[in-house]
């Protein structure tokens, strides 16, 4: 199994932040996000103000801004989404609160599932 690298709940970053692993964001990000080729978890307790690009997102904290997903978001119940998601996969959860476009960007792969 993979580590990741965390960003704890106490932690406030405003800017830009680069990772070339897996990324646990549990504290607030303002700024821009980049994960290559990896997952990124925004946390319950979790916040983004973000412009978000990740192989994968899962949202269970709070997150607001444009997430773009090379594979796959996964938002969970606990989620509140303010802003565009555009992936080829998302799968929204029961209860999620979700404000913004939802798009599947890949016309052959394209999915939306609602999680019961």
């Amino acid at each position: 199994m993979e580590t990741a690298a965390r960003i704890g709940p106490s932690i406030r970053i405003k800017g830009e932040v680069h990772s070339g692993e897996p990324l646990i964001i549990a504290g607030h990000v303002d700024g821009t996000i980049e994960v290559n080729g990896h997952p990124l978890t925004i946390d319950d307790g979790g916040s983004v103000e973000a412009t978000v690009s990740a192989h994968t997102i899962v949202v269970s904290g709070a997150a607001t801004g444009i997430l773009t997903a090379g594979a796959k978001v996964i938002i969970k119940d606990t989620a509140k989404i303010d802003g565009d998601i555009s992936a080829p996969t998302i799968l929204l959860a029961e209860g999620a609160l979700v404000t913004g476009r939802i798009e599947t960007t890949d016309k052959k792969k394209a999915s939306l599932s609602l999680a019961s």
